[in-house]
């Protein structure tokens, strides 16, 4: 593998003895600088301008702190959309290479775009962040392309030469291609609107197999019809596929990037669409060649195993007819022992069944529901029997309590006599009241408030004094007799 110009160069310079000719460096720098700068963008201002005998354009970009020096070849001069002059502000696309001779690096430039340009160059990127946001162009929504085309439509200028260009490469590679021209104008303001409307009216009145945007080269301002935001979702809405050949390689559109295949140049989509029929039947005779070579190869090699197969049959030792002999027995053999095998078989077969029938979880499943039955049956009487003997236990309970209630008392007429104030008690002797006292009587139903009258309690308790002395002087007298 052929090492980096780094490489090289860093190479000759390690080895501190060697002298190099002011050759060798310069050419040692000049592939440094061609490998680190393949492509880069320059602005700035142009500055000692001139034009030689040669019709290369020489010339110096210069800003505020430096200065470049940049060479446009005359080839490239056609992409100019004005005539580059000093103190003009440009954008200088290309690539960094040195000039031996002198030993000066510079600028070889591809396109020179005047001022102006680099609004454009934003408004193209600014466009292309969005709809890519949006996933226009996103490769999964691309449709194949045709691998055999047999109809072309180009949408272009017929006085262009790309059209010329494509018909010629495309008719050479493959003569039975039909292409269909529909013109529409490929710079402008009105460049963007006209193209749409080819799109459309193609998808809805022509039958084609896919359409191709054909210009040729030229300035941003001559391709900026192709960075229009209504032709790029035209595109993507056709229902043919789109291919985009507009410019050159380097000339890069939002109709590039919402086209389902970008070609390089017109003539490029001529050869990238078309398919070469040179090729094509070289490749048809290739593979027949192959084929018949395969076929060969492969009656030789059936012709000797037929050959070795008879060969094998002449010297067997046993004739034919007793192989087939041979060959029914063993077959009357093998169907009987098979028939018997396969009786062995189900007769173990059913004996497992036989056993495995009570360990069947649809058996086991149906002998614990028969015993959950069961249980639910004693479960329920139990239950019945233990709610019966609670409610005759609760019945002689309460008859033993409504015995003792004293409601029952109450209900016999007598009544439960409290004082009534805010400290109540129960009057169970006349002499705990007193008349005009109030009394709350409580009832079998319902209460009453009584005053007191009167009480007998004192006059009771009078005659059994009187009683007691009574009895005590009888009992004198008799003791004194």
């Amino acid at each position: 593998m052929e090492p980096r110009p780094a490489a090289r160069l860093s190479g000759l310079f390690m080895d501190e003895r060697r002298v190099l000719t002011v050759t060798e460096l310069n050419n040692s720098i000049r592939s440094l600088l061609e490998g680190r700068f393949p492509f880069v963008s320059v602005a700035g201002e142009i500055s000692n301008l001139h034009r030689p005998a040669s019709g290369h354009l020489y010339f110096t970009l210069k800003d505020g702190g430096a200065q470049l020096r940049a060479v446009l070849f005359k080839i490239q001069q056609r992409y100019l959309t004005h005539v580059p002059k000093d103190g003009m502000h440009v954008v200088c696309r290309g690539r960094i290479s040195v000039y031996e001779p002198r030993g000066e690096y510079q600028l070889i430039a591809d396109t020179v775009e005047i001022q102006g340009t680099g609004a454009l160059h934003q408004a193209f990127e600014t466009l292309k962040r969005r709809l890519a946001a949006e996933g226009l162009f996103d490769e999964q929504f691309k449709r194949p392309l045709p691998p055999f085309p047999a109809h072309i439509t180009l949408i272009t200028s017929p006085l262009g030469a790309a059209v010329h260009d494509f018909i010629r490469i495309a008719t050479r590679r493959w003569p039975p291609i039909r292409i269909a021209v529909y013109p529409a104008a490929m710079q402008g303001d009105q460049a963007a609107a006209e193209i749409s409307r080819a799109i459309t009216t193609i998808n809805t009145s022509l039958a084609t197999d896919l359409i191709v945007l054909c210009r040729g080269g030229g300035s941003t301002e001559d391709l900026w019809a192709f960075n229009d935001e209504s032709l790029a979702r035209v595109i993507r809405a056709s229902a043919l596929p789109v291919v985009s050949a507009v410019g050159h390689e380097i000339d890069f559109t939002i109709a590039d990037l919402a086209a389902d295949f970008r070609a390089p140049t017109p003539s490029g989509a001529a050869e990238l669409l078309v398919p070469d029929h040179e090729a094509l039947h070289a490749g048809i005779d290739r593979l027949h060649a192959q084929m018949c070579r395969s076929l060969r190869h492969r009656i030789e090699r059936n012709e000797q195993r037929l050959r070795f197969a008879r060969q094998q049959l002449m010297t067997m030792p046993y004739p034919l007819d007793q192989l087939r002999f041979r060959l029914d027995q063993l077959r009357v053999h093998l169907d009987r022992g098979l028939d018997s095998l396969l009786a062995e078989r189900t007769r173990q077969l059913n004996q497992t069944l036989l056993r495995l029938a009570p360990f069947h979880p649809g058996h086991l499943l149906d002998l614990r529901e028969q015993r959950v039955h069961g249980l639910g049956a004693r479960l329920a009487q139990a239950v019945f029997s233990r709610i019966h003997a609670g409610e005759a236990q609760l019945a002689r309970t309460a008859g033993i309590l409504q015995a003792v209630s004293p409601l029952a008392t109450l209900a016999r007429g007598y009544a439960i006599v409290r004082t009534t104030g805010k400290r109540q008690r129960l009057v169970t002797e006349a002499t705990q009241v007193r008349p005009g006292d109030q009394l709350a009587i409580m009832l079998r139903q319902g209460h009453l408030v009584c005053r007191v009258e009167s009480s007998e309690g004192e006059t009771a308790q009078q005659e059994s004094g009187e009683q007691r002395k009574k009895t005590d002087d009888q009992s004198s007298a008799a003791s004194t007799f």
